[in-house]
């Protein structure tokens, strides 16, 4: 009996190794938040409404939401259902799924980068600009609501009674 034993327990444990190195997609932290401070990034990048991520051996991130929503570091910013970047030290590069409002307009969010940990800054590349916000702002992931369709309805009535006083002939 103590062979039988001692023979599951090795083919069990063959079996978990060959699991872990086979699964390059594993995740290893308890959460995204906890993994983006793993790479010296702040928790806060990304809202606490994370359904699932996936991240491959080279640093390809997919994050995972139930749907687009909206929320607010300086601005309002767009978390669309699927973001995706390339995840390393210190950065999220090649940005995809993430927009935010500057002056009535909504610009893709290209590249973020922490420069210097020690400056307190974290550089948003959101392509027409470079803009510099504060860490603290991302210090804790932010709540997303789900009320895109509202505000779209909001902006693009507001845009059809512009067009309707413009009285056009």
């Amino acid at each position: 009996m103590a062979t039988i034993n001692t023979k599951t327990i090795v083919v069990s444990f063959c079996t978990l190794s060959l699991v872990l190195i086979f699964s390059p997609q594993l995740s290893f932290s308890s959460s995204i938040h906890d993994l983006l401070i793993s790479k010296g990034l702040p928790a806060g990048l990304l809202p606490k409404e994370v359904k699932s991520y996936t991240v491959s051996e080279d640093g390809y991130l997919e994050v995972f939401l139930d749907g687009p929503c909206l929320t607010r570091y300086e601005n309002r910013v767009l978390f669309e259902s699927v973001v995706r970047a390339n995840l390393t030290y210190l950065s999220l590069s090649g940005v995809v799924g993430l927009s935010q409002e500057e002056l009535f307009l909504w610009l893709p969010v290209k590249d973020i980068t922490v420069d210097d940990p020690r400056s307190g800054l974290i550089l948003f590349d959101i392509g027409v600009a470079h803009k510099q916000l504060s860490l603290s702002l991302f210090e804790d992931p932010p709540s997303c609501k789900p009320q895109v369709m509202e505000w779209l309805r909001k902006y693009s009535s507001f845009a059809l009674d512009m067009v309707r006083k413009m009285k056009l002939p």
